[in-house]
């Protein structure tokens, strides 16, 4: 059933989307990952109905053997192939502690309403149905491990997801492979979190609530590991993640133009213009596309500043649109690189917003400097592609 089942993660897909792919699929995912799907239209995704719709439909899903839980601990590989994508990595389940005690590090700020909704979500179902994608530094010995298992034992699952990306499954039965995994696992200096910041948080949140009802912890608990699957950062790959503006300051558009010739060479291009280096940027309003290229380098030794979504932020969109916190700040908003540069002109063009800026991808490397040295990246900084499905792995909790 397990092609039936996979959906894509809860937050990639809004309500309407959601519903759409869950027409006639009785056993797909979202009917415990956006229950909402079952329920009244325009109900809010946080009400209390709303996690206990998902409760019952995981039940039943249960019930039926849609989904059968493990008899005994196990480690799995997951791959993602496509034309120029693999990606090979180690879907198992991590340490809170680790993660508490920044051995799993993070870069990006949570929102507390999106913190919330995990930990409701994950209290109400008893269990982490959405992992956490981590990455870590190459290894090769851990590589030649997984490919040469992966070589051998023939897939649990095989699925392909809505993109045509095929999904694989393998278990690590043989226990003295599952020991060396761990062991070079658990030998690295770190993990870092790729994508799932609001996730790994919820989870930490969870076990501390647990932990404090439990007169008896022990640390072995289930509640205290959370659902994550590591490949290295060889592999990853992120998209850009581009940025739509609201000019509720009413500038002109000669105003804006003037203030962007401070730091940037600005030129009229024909077409879309998606940046192929660090630096550049591209702007597109009133059916105009623009190339912004920075006339001088940004040196400076902290790895945040350096990035190409701290430079939009501090040379365009603060002193020039008087955009705040990008968290908060209501006239900005975020589209994937996978809904490409015709995503921007989208909202462009309809009047939803008046700016789209298309930055390039932020690289893995900088990801990690950053996240090593304890910082803290500009929200929406990453997209990575592809997307690890929901359904084919859950991890129950206490």
């Amino acid at each position: 059933m397990a092609q039936e089942v996979i959906a894509p993660p809860y937050d990639v897909i809004n309500a309407r989307e959601a519903s759409d792919l869950a027409k006639g699929r009785p056993n797909s995912f979202l009917h415990i990952s956006r229950p909402e799907i079952d329920l009244e239209k325009n109900i809010q995704y946080n009400d209390p109905s709303v996690y206990e719709t998902g409760k019952q439909n995981l039940r039943k899903m249960i019930e039926n053997d849609v989904l059968i839980e493990d008899a005994e601990d196990m480690i799995y590989l997951y791959e993602m192939i496509d034309n120029d994508i693999h990606q090979l990595g180690i879907a198992a389940v991590s340490s809170v502690e680790a993660y508490e005690e920044n051995l799993i590090k993070r870069h990006e700020f949570t929102k507390p309403d999106k913190e919330l909704d995990r930990v409701n979500n994950i209290s109400s179902l008893n269990a982490q149905t959405g992992p956490v994608l981590l990455t870590y530094r190459d290894n090769e010995k851990l590589s030649s491990l997984l490919e040469m298992i992966s070589d051998r034992e023939s897939p649990i699952y095989d699925v392909k997801s809505i993109d045509g990306i095929s999904h694989r499954i393998y278990q690590v039965n043989q226990s003295e492979e599952q020991r060396e995994i761990l062991n070079l696992i658990n030998s690295m200096d770190a993990l870092f979190i790729a994508d799932g910041h609001h996730r790994s948080a919820a989870a930490a949140l969870v076990k501390q609530n647990r932990q404090a009802k439990n007169s008896r912890h022990t640390g072995q608990e289930s509640y205290n590991y959370f659902l994550t699957v590591s490949f290295p950062e060889s592999q990853m790959k992120i998209l850009d993640y581009n940025r739509l503006i609201k000019n509720t300051h009413g500038l002109s558009m000669h105003e804006i133009l003037a203030k962007l010739g401070d730091n940037f060479e600005v030129k009229k291009v024909e077409h879309a213009f998606r940046p192929s280096n660090r630096n550049h940027f591209g702007m597109y309003t009133d059916h105009q596309w623009y190339s912004l290229k920075l006339k001088h380098s940004i040196t400076a030794g902290d790895p945040v500043e350096k990035l190409d979504v701290a430079m939009l932020h501090n040379l365009i969109l603060e002193p020039i649109f008087k955009i705040g916190d990008e968290r908060t700040d209501p006239n900005i908003d975020f589209v994937g690189g996978a809904r490409g540069m015709e995503g921007l002109e989208l909202r462009v063009d309809s009047n939803q917003m008046d700016f789209a800026f298309s930055l390039y991808p932020t690289p893995i490397e900088a990801l990690i400097e950053v996240a090593s040295a304890g910082m803290i990246m500009p929200p929406k900084s990453t997209w990575f592609e592809p997307k690890l499905v929901d359904g084919l792995l859950s991890h129950k909790i206490d």
